[in-house]
């Protein structure tokens, strides 16, 4: 455990830690020096050098007036796609390689004989969920998953006949709020549990950021008789997850945001243990079929029990590649650490951009941000939704100009995630001073605009 973990574990404050390092270093704690001295002591900043990061001239809305010809764009984006290990193309050679030179062959043969491609990874994922190998598959996309385990709610009550305003229970924000208060996630299912056969949540909102209280959830869902399941697009290889000894019955989740497995990647799939015996596909493949008697046709489906009875295909090999060249970086480290670095490199985001772009009451027509995600370190993961006292587009074309790769979302959101796989604290930093110089290129176009 390094220095920056030790101070986490024993005061659980990136705010104590960043104006702890200023006063060692006799500085300013929004001073750049801070940003430096807490990469120094970041064990895990090694990683970095295994993705590639997109230098800023290359993205296509950077304006070349703004960066310099071999700066690396500041990506955060990893809540929307992830960046590209280096590993990746060297798997990908050699499966290519391999079909090239022995075709059908490559079924059984090599490092990573495709019939076996999934299962070579899958235990690499179920650490990063906190599952049993045998309660995870790796195959199809994330809503693929959703509609097999269920439940792509309005499409499933439709195909069933039942009308969607009457079947499906929706869940809103307080009147004024942006985020579920978890007593209410709660009196609703205390209240209309018993008429509730399944919960469906996400693990973190995508829009918000919000990370739920998925064992709470699953706790009070299950004491009422409710199955429990979430979407956990946001939340693998972004928070830590005990699926398994949270008890949650099934899960679906994508692998191309924090997995960093490429668009379109190889999505994975939970079911608990507890439900292996009882709980069946409703839509059977062949590749759910027993792998003993798998090629013998005999036309009679035997079929594996929890949640390798749902695989239909044999496993997509190149995508298994791309998701093995992420997963292999995970196996190096713990989610335990990457999500302490997490906090850290979040807290110290949240805390320059209080610093520097809170509502000033003097002062009111200064432009200021507002963060809606959850301050609680427990309700949020990497990513903070950010509001912007001016339009939000404006924003967000000057920081594209200036080799910033974000996430703006309808209506009014900017999403900011930093990864700690491959960001820095001097990536946040920079981020920061960016943001002032888009902010009052953006400010001066409306004024422009306005006067016109």
């Amino acid at each position: 455990m390094n220095n920056l973990e030790m101070d986490l574990s024993s005061n659980g404050s990136p705010v104590i830690i960043i104006e702890n390092i200023a006063s060692q270093l006799a500085c300013s704690p929004v001073d750049t020096k801070v940003a430096l001295r807490m990469d120094e002591e970041d064990e895990l900043r090694h990683f970095r050098e295994h993705f590639h990061i997109p230098k800023a001239k290359d993205l296509p809305p950077t304006d070349s007036t703004f960066v310099n010809e071999d700066e690396n764009c500041i990506y955060f984006a990893g809540n929307s796609l992830g960046l590209q290990p280096k590993k990746v193309k060297t798997y990908l050679d050699e499966e290519l390689d391999k079909w090239a030179k022995i075709g059908v062959h490559g079924h059984l043969n090599g490092t990573r004989p495709w019939i076996f491609g999934d299962e070579c990874i899958v235990e690499l994922m179920a650490d990063i969920v906190g599952a049993h190998k045998d309660e995870v598959a790796l195959m199809n996309g994330l809503t693929v998953n959703l509609h097999l385990l269920l439940y792509a709610v309005e499409s499933q009550l439709q195909l069933h006949g039942l009308n969607v305003e009457r079947s499906m229970l929706m869940i809103e924000p307080r009147k004024g709020e942006e985020t579920l208060r978890i007593e209410d996630i709660l009196a609703v299912i205390e209240k209309e549990g018993d008429s509730v056969a399944v919960i469906l949540f996400s693990g973190v909102q995508y829009y918000t950021g919000q990370q739920f209280d998925i064992p709470r959830i699953t706790k009070a869902g299950q004491e009422k008789g409710c199955i429990v399941g979430f979407d956990m697009a946001h939340a693998a290889g972004n928070v830590e997850l005990h699926l398994h000894d949270w008890g949650v019955d099934f899960a679906c989740w994508c692998s191309y945001k924090y997995l960093n497995s490429g668009a379109g990647g190889l999505a994975g799939a939970y079911i608990h243990e507890k439900h292996s015996q009882t709980v069946k596909p409703v839509l059977t493949g062949w590749w759910g079929h027993e792998f003993k008697t798998r090629f013998l046709m005999e036309n009679k489906l035997q079929l594996s029990p929890g949640i390798n009875g749902f695989r239909l295909s044999n496993p997509p090999i190149l995508l298994v590649c791309a998701l093995q060249a992420s997963l292999e970086v995970f196996g190096q480290t713990t989610m335990k650490l990457l999500r302490n670095k997490s906090i850290l490199l979040t807290g110290y985001l949240e805390y320059l951009i209080k610093h520097y772009y809170s509502e000033d009451k003097d002062n009111p027509e200064k432009p200021h941000v507002k963060i809606i995600t959850p301050s609680s370190i427990g309700e949020r993961g990497c990513q903070l939704t950010l509001l912007f006292s001016i339009p939000v587009k404006s924003v967000f074309k000057e920081l594209e100009k200036r080799g910033i790769a974000c996430d703006m979302r309808e209506p009014n959101a900017l999403r900011v995630a930093p990864v700690p796989l491959y960001n820095s604290f001097h990536d946040v930093h920079r981020f920061i001073e960016i943001l002032g110089s888009a902010i009052t290129s953006a400010e001066q176009t409306a004024d422009t605009t306005a006067h016109s």
